[in-house]
Parts: structure tokens; C-alpha cells; sequence
């Protein structure tokens, strides 16, 4: 079986790092998907939802906030500010980031301070979805 080593890091902890088969990131316009021998590239990744296989077939799903990506010589980084598994993701203080920042988005505020809301809300906002449909909630 063709792998690829892979390693995802977040501010506060390395997520993964070992051997997969596989990698779906989201990007601007839908998904992305790298495999054992990609050619190299550096990309940027979206919030959402990232899902990798291990080379025992078991699949992984994790939340993350925007970042990059870089391929090089069969070895993928993934580095982003957070990274969390479903169970992981406490939804009460998640819908109050998301609840906080729409209240944000309905006052006056700069252009820079106006993406960086939104990108909390979107962030949240995956983080609760993300949450629910891999748990089943």
C-alpha cells in the first residue's frame, strides 16, 4: 500500500504525525485530496473539515481553522491555528464564539476587524457542525 508520512500541527499541540494513504482537505472552492507521491506544492487550507487514512484503513476526521499545506518528497505539513476531533469540541462554548461574533458583525467596526469576526464566526460555525455530524448529534 502506497502512504505518505504526515504530520498536522496546530498553535498548541502536533495533531498527527505518521504514516496515510490519503488526505481531503477543504479549499476555497470544494475539497482537495493528496495521496502517496504527490508532486510538490504549497496551498492554503480552509476552515473545515479534514479527513486522513491511516495505512490500517482507519479514517480520522479533524475541525481545524485556515492555514497552509506543503508537499515535498512523499511527506505532507499541514499547519493550522487549531485542529480538534469531534469529541473534542465543547458545543456550548462553541455556540457562544459563534453567538459573540454575529453580535460583532451587527456593530461598526474596520475592514480588518470585520474579516477577523467573520473568520471567528465561520470557525465556530464549522466547529458546531462538524461536531454534530460526526457524532451524530
Amino acid at each position: 500500500m502506497n502512504t505518505f508520512y504526515l504530520r498536522i500541527l496546530a498553535c498548541d499541540r502536533v495533531f498527527y504525525e505518521g504514516e496515510a494513504t490519503i488526505l481531503v482537505f477543504p479549499v476555497e472552492d470544494g475539497e482537495m485530496a493528496i495521496q502517496a507521491n504527490h508532486e510538490q506544492m504549497v496551498t492554503t487550507i480552509e476552515i473545515g473539515v479534514i479527513r486522513f487514512r491511516t495505512p490500517d484503513e482507519e479514517e480520522h476526521i479533524a475541525i481545524i481553522s485556515d492555514g497552509m499545506l506543503t508537499v515535498k518528497k512523499n511527506r505532507v505539513d499541514v499547519i493550522v491555528y487549531s485542529a480538534e476531533r469531534p469529541d473534542e469540541i465543547d458545543a456550548f462554548r462553541a455556540e457562544a464564539e459563534a453567538e459573540q461574533a454575529r453580535e460583532q458583525l451587527q456593530q461598526k467596526q474596520s475592514l480588518v476587524d470585520y474579516h477577523i469576526t467573520a473568520s471567528t464566526l465561520a470557525h465556530a460555525m464549522a466547529r458546531l457542525s462538524g461536531r454534530d455530524k460526526y457524532l451524530g448529534k
